[in-house]
C-alpha cells in the first residue's frame, strides 16, 4: 500500500493542493501535525484532507488554536496568526482538531508531531536529540515532523546507543530495512530548510520503501491571502525563501 506522508501544512492550501496533484495515486495519508497556524486557509485545509483516507495527528500549532496549549509560548508572529486562526475556524474543524491524538501506532510504525517522548513540543533536530528518542518508541520506524526539515537519523542494531544522520535523496527510493529510524518528511507548507518547495513523502508500508519529495507551488498565491487577512509580512516573506 502506498501513503502519502506530510506534516506542518500550516493553512497552506495552494502548497497542498500541489503536494497531492504531485503524488499520483496513494491508498491513505498520514499526517503528522499542524494542519493549521501561520497560513490563511485553516478551513479548507481541513476539509480538503477529511476527504482522503486519513490518519491525522495534532501538532503543537493546532493545540494553541484550540487552546490546549498557552499561547505564551509561541513568538508575537506565531501568536497573533494563531488569534486569526482560532477566530476563522467552523465549529466542525475545531472539534475535528480537538478529536486528533498527539501520538499513534500504525502498521508497525510509530506516527508522532514532535518527538515519541515529547510528542507535541519536542524538536528532533540532530543526532543527540534523536539518540535518546530511540528509546521511547518500539516500532523499527517512527515518524516525525515539527522542524520542518526534512531529515532521518539511523541506528544500525549493533550500535544501541548511537545513530547517524542520513541526508534526504530526492524522489530516489530507500528500502528502510536494518536497524531502526527516526524521520521527518518535512514540511508541506513552511519549509525552513532553504528550500521554498513544498516538501512530503511516499511510503511503501509492505516494502518499507520511502521516497522523499519536493514540489513548487505558487507561493504568490499563499502571500496574497495572507495579506488579505492582514497576517505578519515575516511570515508572508518567508515563505519565498523557505526560512
Amino acid at each position: 500500500m502506498r501513503y502519502l506522508i506530510i506534516s506542518d501544512i500550516h493553512a497552506n492550501y495552494a502548497a497542498l493542493e500541489a503536494v497531492l496533484a504531485d503524488a499520483g495515486p496513494f491508498d491513505k495519508i498520514w499526517c503528522l501535525g499542524d494542519l493549521v497556524g501561520y497560513g490563511p486557509q485553516p478551513n479548507e485545509c481541513i476539509v480538503r484532507l477529511r476527504k482522503f483516507p486519513l490518519t491525522c495527528l495534532v501538532g503543537n500549532h493546532d493545540w494553541a488554536v484550540i487552546g490546549k496549549l498557552d499561547l505564551r509560548y509561541f513568538n508575537n508572529e506565531a501568536r497573533t496568526a494563531c488569534v486569526w486562526t482560532r477566530n476563522a475556524l467552523t465549529p466542525e474543524n475545531r472539534a475535528y482538531l480537538e478529536s486528533l491524538p498527539a501520538m499513534c501506532v500504525e502498521s508497525g510504525y510509530t506516527l508522532a508531531h514532535g518527538s515519541p517522548s515529547h510528542p507535541i513540543e519536542e524538536y528532533i533536530l540532530d543526532a543527540t536529540s534523536a539518540e535518546h528518542n530511540f528509546a521511547a518508541f518500539d516500532t523499527r520506524v517512527c515518524l516525525v515532523g515539527h522542524t520542518h526539515w526534512p531529515t532521518a537519523f539511523w541506528q544500525d542494531a549493533s550500535h544501541d546507543h548511537f545513530c547517524f544522520p542520513r541526508p534526504p535523496l530526492w524522489r530516489q527510493p530507500i528500502t528502510l530495512d536494518a536497524g531502526r529510524w527516526i524521520i521527518n518528511p518535512g514540511s508541506v507548507g513552511q519549509p525552513r530548510d532553504g528550500n521554498p518547495r513544498a516538501c512530503y513523502a511516499l511510503l511503501n508500508i509492505e516494502t518499507n520503501v520511502w521516497e522523499y519529495r519536493r514540489v513548487a507551488y505558487s507561493v504568490e498565491e499563499t502571500q496574497r491571502r495572507m495579506r488579505e487577512h492582514g497576517l505578519s509580512r515575516r511570515l508572508i516573506d518567508r515563505l519565498a525563501s523557505g526560512h
